[in-house]
């Protein structure tokens, strides 16, 4: 129902602006904001976005939680695609997605709202660390270069 009222309210909205906009600018100005708004919104969806492809990046490789940056990355984008829809109310609710505070308190607020779950198999759980430190224990017999070449590559390196 609310995505109804969207699709009607958002195009009434754009419309009643653009006729105010243009009634007191002229339209040549009105085009020309609507225009550098485009343009300025892509640039700066574009220099957000690889900050939080840095960001998710920098995530996995520490092995955090990567929800935070993959929900910031998502409203970025959706920020990108109404800076780019002509209208001075999208373009309003675009440039403020690009606001780093609100879209953390955005964050926080879907968070808020959504229930987690998860479940662990024996064995996949948290790594636990060694009271020796790294040293992790195993088995291993060597295989001579014959037996490799025999059997050919396991699919799991490249050669």
């Amino acid at each position: 129902m609310w995505l109804l009222i969207a699709f009607i309210a958002v195009p009434l909205i754009e419309i009643t602006l653009f006729i105010q906009v243009g009634g007191a600018i002229g339209l040549g100005w009105t085009l020309g904001v609507v225009v550098l708004t485009a343009i300025l919104g892509t640039w700066l969806v574009r220099t957000q976005g690889a900050m939080a492809l840095g960001q998710l990046r920098s995530s996995f490789s520490d092995m955090r939680d990567p929800t935070e940056p993959l929900v910031h990355g998502a409203m970025i984008l959706f920020a990108g695609a109404l800076l780019l829809t002509p209208g001075f109310f999208t373009d309003a609710v675009g440039f403020s997605f690009l606001v780093p505070q609100i879209r953390q308190a955005a964050f926080n607020a879907i968070r808020s709202r959504v229930n987690i779950q998860s479940f662990d198999a024996p064995g996949t759980g948290p790594r636990r660390q060694s009271a020796r430190g790294d040293v992790i224990d195993g088995e291993y017999h060597e295989i001579s270069e014959e037996e490799a070449k025999s059997k050919g590559p396991s699919g799991w390196t490249k050669h």
